[in-house]
């Protein structure tokens, strides 16, 4: 396996199915390396092109035997949003319900403190957002654990 995902052309893209639209994953730095434009160019492709399927690292090995290839190197953030388009369709939903709580629950102890700080009850802060009232007293004492 490798670590970098891979830029693949098909000959025909009727078999769209394998891979992503580099498009369907949002920008991707990678797209604008001298690097790839030049491979884009040399094959006479673009990021639209329907053509061209973009893969993460663990599922490579189902690139057809002879296509056009191109390692690439995704951010974390990139190679997220590339296996969240892949994931089937139940997944994808389950996934961006997980992605949202992440992005919430990542503040979450800032937000304890601040609401403490304006004179929140502690009390009101756990009937709100359902966290232990354990946590609140940590975050009270400047000490909040993850729970």
């Amino acid at each position: 396996m490798t670590d970098d995902a891979y830029l693949f052309l098909l000959d025909d893209a009727s078999a769209a199915s394998l891979g992503v639209s580099p498009a369907a994953v949002g920008d991707l730095a990678c797209l604008e390396t001298p690097a790839v434009r030049a491979w884009l160019d040399a094959h006479g492709s673009t990021p639209a092109s329907p053509h061209l399927r973009l893969l993460p690292p663990e599922e490579t090995a189902a690139i057809p035997e002879g296509a056009e290839r191109l390692p690439v190197p995704l951010s974390d953030e990139e190679l997220s949003r590339l296996r969240h388009r892949m994931a089937p369709e139940p997944f994808a939903r389950i996934e961006g319900e997980l992605l949202a709580y992440r992005d919430c629950a990542g503040g979450r102890d800032g937000l304890i403190g601040r609401a403490l700080a304006a004179g929140v009850p502690p009390r009101r802060i756990v009937e709100l957002t359902g966290v232990d009232p354990e946590t609140v007293t940590a975050a009270a004492n400047g000490s909040v654990e993850r729970r």
